[in-house]
């Protein structure tokens, strides 16, 4: 979608919620990526999380992309995630579900000599976009997670590119 995800977010959970044949209520905690992301995109999805989990009554997790990413097909061994838009690219490497380097911005091209140094001649699984998640498995996944450990704040890994009247940044 190019506009509107903002009014149809709500509408779409509730549909999920009917399709998955579960009640608000029944939800224990609600989790939302925080990304990198666009900066609309991450305001408005931790946004709708916050006020959903405030409603529920029940605690907001967050978990960066990168994490989603590089953890949706488990949490066994080495797994990274990158990220690399045309203005940035971003890092992230996983041992057993643990963050070995955090998620952070890094130059293009730059991953392979971190994944290198960092997994130290071990094999390690290196997802990007286009990979869809196992959504079930990061939920449970989730459902383990720390609400202090994980807050629903977002993930800005770059400096935002905005001049301000004046020449501020």
């Amino acid at each position: 979608m190019n506009r509107g995800q903002a009014e149809r977010l709500a509408p779409m959970v509730r549909e999920a919620a009917v399709q998955a044949g579960v009640s608000f209520e029944q939800i224990d905690r609600v989790a939302v990526t925080t990304g990198p992301g666009s900066f609309t995109g991450v305001r408005v999805g931790l946004s709708f999380a916050r006020a959903l989990a405030l409603s529920l009554g029940k605690p907001c997790i967050g978990v960066s992309t990168l994490e989603a990413l590089a953890l949706a097909e488990g949490e066994d061994g080495l797994r990274a995630a990158l990220i690399e838009t045309p203005g940035a690219s971003y890092l992230a490497l996983y041992e057993d579900g643990a963050p070995l380097i955090a998620p952070r911005g890094i130059e293009r091209g730059e991953h392979e000599a971190l994944l290198a140094i960092a997994a130290q001649g071990r094999p390690f699984n290196l997802s990007g976009p286009g990979v869809t998640p196992d959504v079930a498995a990061l939920a449970a996944r989730t459902g383990r997670l720390d609400s202090a450990r994980y807050p629903s704040d977002p993930t800005y890994l770059r400096a935002p590119h905005v001049t301000l009247p004046g020449g501020g940044a």
